[in-house]
């Protein structure tokens, strides 16, 4: 692994901001306000899955006739209008890590699973935005996490290949999405803890972003 990694790919909710505790909030009220008891398990389930995956996994939970469209319209409205009165939060670290990334010539791009609008706003609103070399969301590539294809796009448009690649996840969709694309896969967990699945993904786990840089210094 000496001298691998090139590039550093984020998360963004979870994981950069502290928002997906919010996004299970309220995938949880939005389904229980339309009549599905969704469990707090449950909702964790429903992070950072593409539209496919998440309909899928609704499907599971209510049945068939379930509508993925109307709870996450719901969700997105709450949500909104939650963000809009409370703001967004960044996740401990995140400056001191992006400060030794750019000292050491290792180049950054957010991959998220939400629309480039929403991450431009939600980035801006912390004085994060131009901190990245590029934005990368999942309405960019055919399919989102856990599909590989947002980390083959990341890795593309920094120039790179996958390999050189670590990703930061929190999520266990966005594991996969970085293993199958052939990244160094790093989880730091927000909500939970990975489980055995989930684990035997992973390239290494950290307890947080600071740790990041002791875990980079120590293997280039």
């Amino acid at each position: 692994m000496k001298k691998q990694i090139k590039a550093v790919l984020f998360d963004m909710d979870g994981l950069v901001l502290d928002t997906e505790k919010l996004y299970s909030r309220f995938w949880q009220e939005a389904a229980i306000a339309l009549g599905y008891p969704m469990t707090r398990e449950q909702a964790l389930g429903m992070r950072s899955l593409n539209r496919d995956a998440g309909e899928a996994k609704l499907q599971s939970y209510f049945g068939k006739e379930v509508s993925y469209t109307k709870i996450r319209d719901k969700r997105i409205e709450l949500m909104d209008a939650f963000i809009e009165k409370e703001g967004v939060y960044i996740k401990p670290g995140i400056h001191e890590l992006l400060d030794f990334l750019q000292e050491n010539g290792i180049k950054t791009a957010i991959a998220t699973s939400s629309p480039l609008d929403r991450t431009i706003k939600y980035l801006s609103s912390v004085n994060l935005v131009d901190r990245f070399d590029k934005l990368i969301s999942g309405y960019m590539v055919e399919k989102g996490k856990p599909e590989p294809d947002i980390y083959l796009f990341a890795a593309k448009e920094l120039g790179l290949e996958p390999k050189n690649c670590l990703v930061l996840e929190d999520s266990p969709a966005g594991i996969l999405a970085a293993y199958r694309a052939g990244c160094m896969p790093v989880m730091i967990p927000d909500l939970d803890q990975p489980d055995k699945k989930t684990r035997e993904l992973l390239f290494a786990k950290v307890d947080g972003l600071a740790n990041v840089i002791d875990f980079i210094s120590a293997n280039q």
